[in-house]
């Protein structure tokens, strides 16, 4: 089968590779890809700036169809349509037991430090199947890790409490997924982009998010003004900037919360003001089996459209025509389908 691999560590340019089909072992199961979206950790594998185990295949949002199993115990999982959660641990230590993998010591994730999805078929423990919600297309169901891991930053615990004024910054995919979260949990949400951000807030705008561009005149000041009034009870920052990061939290209320999703450089955190206002302050990285069953009820249930958010799909063979779109930020989330030729 054809796979996109880093074959050497530090910055390296990819390779599409001729490798061996692989075979479940006991306890594992093996999914036959329809799609996988690429992340912005994608690009930090191909520079180097993300730690892997190459050889290995890219790609953690994975989603496709369990065609064989290695155990007869998880016969069940046959023909299932799922998503794959993406870390792969030891099952035994106290973040296992606790229902943090992320947090395991001995955590390799797919995509990085074993075989992603970015081929035909993939290779993971049979605990990590998520079984899809029947009636949400495949175009939506590729971006169920993402959810995943919005569902484990916002909702274990419940950051959103009903009629809380919501910021989110960042208009990427995690952002606009985040906010439509953050409303499904009973919030006033506004998505804060910039200028460059004008056909990402277009399309958030479609679902029914509001959006703000703080480079329009006044917008800036107008939600600064009513952070002063105590409006803004929670910020979820999804951009990673550290500008971002020092503004957010200058516009949480006394008492309110902040939760950092978007990795960031180096920033300025101003703990005694925190401190004075009481600002609770949680990080959100990755996902668990929790946010995942969460992340599948909000599916089910509609409150979360994740469609719209794939602006491109491409074959294997295109791989690096993803990489440059998703360099250059052109549209949202991009697949690649190993089904196309």
């Amino acid at each position: 089968m054809l796979a996109v691999r880093k074959l050497v560590p530090g910055a390296s340019s990819l390779s599409l590779e001729d490798i061996d089909r692989p075979e479940p072992s006991p306890g594992q199961a093996r999914v036959a890809v329809f799609g996988t979206g690429m992340c912005g950790t994608d690009l930090h594998i191909m520079d180097g700036e993300f730690l892997t185990r190459p050889p290995v295949t890219l790609g953690h949002e994975v989603a496709g169809v369990v065609d064989a199993v290695g155990s007869e115990r998880d016969q069940r999982w046959i023909g299932v349509r799922v998503a794959l959660e993406t870390a792969v641990t030891c099952g035994t230590c106290e973040w296992c037991r606790t229902g943090k993998p992320m947090l395991c010591p001995e955590r390799l994730s797919i995509g990085s430090g074993i075989d992603g999805g970015f081929a035909s078929h993939v290779v993971v423990p049979a605990r990590n199947l998520h079984a899809l919600p029947e009636h949400v297309a495949e175009r939506a169901v590729v971006v169920s890790e993402p959810l995943a891991c919005v569902c484990n930053a916002l909702l274990d615990p419940a950051a959103v409490n009903v009629a809380d004024g919501v910021v989110v910054i960042g208009p990427g995919a995690i952002g606009i997924i985040a906010a439509q979260v953050a409303k499904a949990g009973g919030g006033r949400v506004t998505l804060v982009g910039t200028s460059t951000d004008e056909r990402r807030m277009a399309v958030a705008s479609q679902i029914g998010i509001v959006c703000r561009s703080i480079d329009e005149r006044g917008e800036r000041t107008a939600l600064e003004d009513e952070a002063r009034a105590g409006g803004v009870h929670l910020v979820v920052e999804c951009s990673g900037t550290p500008s971002a990061v020092e503004w957010g939290m200058s516009l949480v209320r006394r008492g309110g919360r902040y939760v950092q999703m978007g990795l960031s450089g180096p920033a300025s955190v101003p703990i005694a003001d925190l401190v004075a206002r009481e600002v609770s302050v949680r990080m959100g990285f990755g996902s668990s089996a929790a946010s995942w069953w969460r992340a599948m009820r909000l599916l089910e249930a509609g409150l979360v459209d994740l469609a719209p958010l794939v602006t491109h799909v491409l074959p294997l063979r295109e791989w690096a025509t993803a990489f440059d779109l998703m360099r250059h930020r052109e549209g949202l989330k991009i697949v690649l389908d190993p089904r196309l030729n």
